[in-house]
């Protein structure tokens, strides 16, 4: 499925109900131009899920892992964006790229309570103005992708270019190489 045939296909959020849909401030931050919106049922959230009822690859399944760190003797938190065909090698390039001494997941508890958004719907846009936003170079090479829209009942669909502009966004190779 690409662009249009997909969209087609989609239960499309229209611009004027997206206040009623998303969490303002993951909608505060949203670009303008180059994301559609749409809903999902609630069982087809996660991403194994969502790919094979609605046909989206895995490949094109951009999904927002939180992690928490240590760095200069204090700790953050960051948003990884990844594709959900690949690994992500936490323990070498991630750690790299953050400049982390300690590296581990965030707990749900806290990813949920400090993204303010829902398990299974975290996206990168809205999260904290102090946390890093690092998206896998692979998602770049991508035509599109669907990520994460905060919560569980709707996703996006936009072209990597849009998150590449997007001034929060941090490109860096972060997956396990030839998976």
């Amino acid at each position: 499925m690409h662009s249009h045939e997909a969209v087609k296909q989609l239960d499309v959020i229209p611009a004027d109900e997206l206040a009623a849909c998303l969490p303002s401030h993951v909608l505060a931050q949203l670009p303008a131009e180059g994301i559609t919106v749409f809903s999902v049922t609630d069982d087809a959230s996660d991403t194994a899920a969502f790919s094979a009822r609605y046909g989206f690859g895995l490949e094109d399944c951009a999904n927002t892992i939180v992690v928490r760190y240590r760095k200069d003797g204090g700790e953050h938190y960051a948003a990884l964006v990844s594709l959900g065909s690949l690994r992500l090698d936490i323990n070498g390039a991630v750690k790299a790229a953050l400049g982390a001494q300690r590296l581990s997941f965030a707990k749900r508890e806290a990813a949920v309570e400090l993204s303010s958004m829902e398990f299974g719907g975290i996206t990168a846009f809205g999260l904290p103005e102090n946390w890093r936003i690092l998206v896998d170079a692979a998602v770049m090479e991508r035509a599109q992708v669907v990520m994460g829209a905060g919560v569980r009942a709707a996703k996006l669909l936009l072209a990597p270019h849009v998150l590449r502009a997007w001034p929060r966004c941090e490109v860096a190779a972060m997956t396990l190489p030839g998976e």
